[in-house]
Parts: structure tokens; C-alpha cells; sequence
């Protein structure tokens, strides 16, 4: 495939993935607002210049936009689609239109408003989890030492075949995948390891190494490995509502495995070249396109988890920077000035630019130029 077919190809496919699920993000907004009497102005998908769009009935206008690297809904009363109030129209409302403003309502209806985009995020991944795992079943492998690599830090342990593993780091382990995910998004040097050696308990400390594996997409990834296999898998199939609270499980053990990889690279326990952008999404929503149904559910549901997390985070602009000044306000009585949240936004809106560019300029010399 030629160069610019593959460009072609990845930027079809990413516009295709990031629109749905930003929709569905922005269509929580929508929703809630509107069930709290709330008349939105505005549905975008997008940036910039309108491409095409329509009004409906209720007078709001749904659009999409040139740069199709998010979306916002524009609210009666906000200056724009970051929900920042406009002064000079709240201060001219009359009780009627202030009754149909977001600004208008109460602190806990427009906690409910804004938590309604990363809630739908989050709901989406669990209703595309519960379809894979009703359809491929849950696979099960025995935390049980099938085979050791020659020369790896497992073997230098003194890790054997037919060991069990108990614990990671006094973690109870129940399946292998347990092991692998602490092994790979650990950052400590060490891992004590508790296993089951012929009914006798040992702890060995393992040094973990970093290996070149290739991913779900064929990619060549440095990760965290010990040269430890096992091989006894079990295969279960799952109900509806097993798929479901699965499901959940997983949306849950995803949420927590951001933050905590978040709260590495805050402290330096991780490079910020780690850090995926929106060339690399479209790099992998392509090669996602090209693997079938199943894999574009699975990508899209791992976008979702991370469009709601990030999106809670407390910096304003973002969701939840507005749900951080609403509890203030819940506890205080009252809002911050507007000169306050002002600083905020212009603040948060330089963090979240600057973020954009980097991980951009990242995704490009990791791709193109490495």
C-alpha cells in the first residue's frame, strides 16, 4: 500500500472512531442537560470551520467541523463550547431565559450535566466489553509456571516449572494475566514474588528487564518481561449477565491502570514519551480497521476509558476542571469569581494545548523519525 493510502487510510479510520465516541461523550452532555430544561445552542463534532450540519426543532445546531479532534455542546449562557459563562449575556438575561441556561440551574444539576459526558464514555466501554465477552467467552490461564526462558530473570531467580504462583508484591494472584499486567505496568526494580513449590511457600525477588514484543497490532513495544510461561488455559464461556458485570470488572481494572500510570509520569517513574497522540490514534485506528470488527470494538472501548478518564481529570477546560469549581462552590455556597475561573481556564486551555502539541510532535518522531 502505497504511502499515501496508508495516510488516507488511517485518517478515515481515526475520523470514523474518534467522531463516534466523542458523539457518544458529547451526546451525555446533550442528554442530561436536556433533561434538566437546558436549551443547547450547539452540537459539534469537530473544531473550526463547519463542514455541513442541520437545526432541529428545538433550535439547537448540529454541525460537523473541519478538525475532527473533538467536540463540544454550547449551552444557553456559555460564551463558547468550553463552557465558560458569557458575562455580558448572563448579566442581560431575564428570569425567563435564565430558567433555560445552564447557568441557571443548580450546582448539583450542572454536576449532573457535566459528569454526563465521561459517564457515557464509560458506559459505552462496558456495553462494547459485555459484547465481547458474550461472544469470545472468558480465557482463564492457571498461574502456573509452565516453562522458564534461559538466561531470564526468572530462571536467575530460581523460578521452575510447575511453581504456582500466590502473590505478587503480597498481591493475591488468580489468573496469569494478574501477573503479566503487574509485571508490565510496575515501575520497581524488584518484584517479590510468593509462590507454591510442593506445598512448601518461597519468596523469590525478580529483577524485571526491558524486551522488545510485538503488540495486538504487530508493532514492536518495549515492556517489562521475566521470561516466565504458562500455558493452561481455560476456556469459559459467559451469560449476558456474567458478560456484564465482566464488563464492568474490566472498565474498572482499565480506569485505575491510567491513573496509575498517570501518577507514574507525575512523579518521573515514567518517560512522557510514553504518551500517545493523535497521529499515533490514527496510526492504530487503521491497522485496527484492517483486523476486523472485533478488534474496532476493542480500540474503541480502550479510547472511550480513556477520553472519560482524562476528561475528569481537575484542569479547567476539561470535564472535570468545571466538576472541580461546582464542588467548591457546593461546600462554599456560592461560585468562585469569575475572574478566578477565568485564570482557570486560560490556565487549564495552555496545559491542554501544550499537551496537544507534545504528544503530536512525539507520535511524529516516534513513528516517522525513530
Amino acid at each position: 500500500m502505497a504511502l499515501l493510502q496508508i495516510i488516507l487510510h488511517n485518517l478515515f479510520s481515526f475520523i470514523l472512531i474518534i467522531s463516534l465516541i466523542v458523539f457518544i461523550h458529547e451526546f451525555g452532555h446533550f442528554y442530561v442537560a436536556r433533561l434538566c430544561g437546558v436549551r443547547v445552542d450547539e452540537f459539534s463534532i469537530g473544531f473550526g470551520k463547519k463542514l455541513f450540519g442541520f437545526r432541529d426543532k428545538k433550535h439547537t445546531e448540529w454541525k460537523f467541523c473541519l478538525l475532527p479532534f473533538g467536540g463540544f455542546v454550547k449551552m444557553y449562557g456559555d460564551k463558547n463550547g468550553a463552557s465558560i459563562p458569557d458575562e455580558e449575556l448572563i448579566k442581560n438575561m431575564s428570569a425567563r431565559d435564565r430558567k433555560i441556561s445552564f447557568i441557571g440551574k443548580n450546582v448539583y444539576q450542572r454536576i449532573a450535566i457535566v459528569s454526563a459526558g465521561p459517564i457515557a464514555n464509560f458506559i459505552l466501554a462496558i456495553f462494547i466489553f459485555t459484547a465481547l465477552f458474550r461472544i469470545n467467552g472468558e480465557a482463564i490461564i492457571d498461574p502456573i509456571v509452565s516453562d522458564v526462558v534461559a538466561q531470564s530473570p526468572a530462571e536467575i531467580a530460581g523460578l521452575k516449572k510447575g511453581d504456582r504462583i500466590l502473590a505478587i508484591n503480597d498481591k493475591i494472584i488468580d489468573d496469569f494475566q494478574d501477573i503479566r499486567s503487574t509485571i508490565i505496568t510496575g515501575v520497581e526494580p524488584s518484584l517479590k514474588f510468593t509462590i507454591l513449590r510442593e506445598n512448601e511457600e518461597i519468596d523469590l525477588n525478580i529483577f524485571p528487564k526491558i524486551s522488545e514484543q510485538k503488540d495486538v497490532f504487530g508493532e514492536n513495544a518495549k515492556v517489562r518481561t521475566i521470561g516466565l510461561i504458562a500455558d493452561n488455559v481455560i476456556h469459559k464461556d459467559l451469560n449476558i449477565l456474567q458478560s456484564f458485570s465482566k464488563a464492568i470488572q474490566e472498565t474498572f481494572y482499565i480506569s485505575k491502570t491510567i491513573l496509575k500510570t498517570l501518577g507514574q509520569l507525575i512523579v518521573g517513574d515514567r518517560s512522557f514519551t510514553e504518551l500517545g497522540g493523535p497521529v499515533k490514534i490514527a496510526k492504530y485506528s487503521g491497522k485496527t480497521v484492517d483486523q476486523g470488527l472485533l478488534m474496532i470494538l476493542w480500540f474503541m472501548a480502550m479510547i472511550s476509558i480513556n477520553l472519560g478518564v482524562m476528561n475528569l481529570l481537575p484542569i479547567p477546560v476539561l470535564d472535570g476542571g468545571h466538576l472541580f469549581y461546582y464542588f467548591i462552590e457546593a461546600i462554599r455556597g456560592k461560585p468562585l469569581s469569575a475572574k478566578v475561573q477565568s485564570y482557570g481556564y486560560n490556565l487549564g486551555f495552555s496545559i491542554v494545548i501544550s499537551l496537544m502539541i507534545f504528544t503530536t510532535l512525539n507520535d511524529i518522531f516516534q513513528i516517522f523519525i525513530k
